[in-house]
């Protein structure tokens, strides 16, 4: 280029090297500002990898279109491979084979006569707005449909209650931890290869009764949860309430067995209800949340090393669970139920 770019010029062309979406337009206004920086042909097929033409064109096309040049006219570029219903084809063939797209470069093959890379067929999925993720455990059935929404219902009454005072409504809810990891993603150098052991051992069961207000009521066994032992931690807690406790529990076993259900008249005299959820319907009971929190977050990767570290963990994040309410200072872990 004979003429030399004005300072606002070199400045835009700055800006569109920085920030521009586009990885070809930043490659292109680089290229103008090394040229105008008085670098050879040969030095730029070099710093960018490309043919002496495509430089030639970058450059002829800055000189004859100014900053549109760095920009491809509509219709120019790479024409898709596939139309609209191939692609939805292929969204389809990957929902059925949804951790091997093998299948569905040779279903591409043999429907379309088309040869398209592992690569070409994630392109089209992202595009679709799919992505690889981690598959989530799911519940083996479905509530009845007016069940469900009529427990919602009287679920959602008592919660309002509960937000007046009239009630305290508590879930209630076991759960368990091992030193098999819960967490299979985590902040890694690029060349770093970060993993943590997978062991047999022993498992921690916690049970957990949790209101909206961040109060927690818990314990830890090293033996199995049975009925016996829900039983008498009702039994214990229910001397400490001062007014009618709605507890939540699902459908479990040791929820609904011929002992638990013979506890239920002491109980009610004591101003204690039992709400039992829908089955199939964990979503509606609060405390699932803390537990999906705790495995998920707030456990450190280094407490697997082994069971007395795990052990440690769970016990410090229960302790520290909790949010301000009356003169209980907010512990270090908290959940927003808002």
């Amino acid at each position: 280029m004979n003429q030399k770019l004005s300072q606002e010029t070199i400045k835009l062309l700055w800006r569109i090297y920085r920030h521009s979406r586009k990885y070809q337009v930043r490659q292109r206004a680089h290229c103008i500002l090394l040229i105008e920086e008085g670098y050879s042909v040969e030095q730029l097929i070099k710093i960018f990898a490309v043919s002496k033409k495509t430089i030639y064109n970058w450059k002829n096309n800055w000189l004859n279109r100014g900053l549109v040049g760095l920009y491809n006219r509509p219709g120019t570029g790479r024409k898709e491979i596939f139309n609209e219903q191939q692609k939805e084809q292929i969204k389809q063939w990957s929902k059925h084979h949804n951790r091997n797209l093998k299948p569905v470069i040779e279903l591409v093959k043999k429907e379309w006569g088309i040869k398209a890379s592992k690569d070409t067929i994630k392109r089209v999925l992202k595009c679709l707005k799919m992505k690889w993720k981690r598959l989530r455990r799911i519940v083996a059935g479905k509530p009845e449909p007016e069940v469900y929404e009529r427990k919602k219902k009287i679920l959602e009454a008592l919660k309002k209650l509960s937000d007046q005072g009239t009630i305290d409504l508590r879930y209630l809810d076991e759960t368990g931890f091992c030193l098999t990891p819960y967490v299979p993603y985590a902040w890694q150098d690029n060349e770093e290869v970060q993993g943590t052991k997978s062991q047999q051992s022993k498992r921690l069961n916690v049970l957990g009764l949790l209101n909206r207000n961040n109060e927690l009521e818990s314990y830890i066994f090293e033996c199995r949860i049975t009925s016996d032992i829900v039983i008498k931690f009702l039994d214990q807690y229910v001397q400490k309430i001062d007014k009618l406790t709605v507890v939540v529990i699902d459908n479990a076993p040791i929820h609904t067995s011929k002992a638990f259900k013979e506890k239920i008249p002491q109980w009610r005299q004591k101003k204690l209800e039992i709400f039992w959820l829908p089955t199939y319907s964990p979503q509606l009971n609060l405390i699932e949340i803390l537990w999906r929190f705790i495995k998920y977050q707030w456990i450190e990767t280094e407490a697997y090393s082994n069971w007395k570290v795990l052990k440690k963990s769970v016990e410090q994040i229960l302790h520290d669970y909790g949010g301000a309410t009356g003169n209980r200072v907010a512990g270090r872990y908290v959940i927003d139920f808002a």
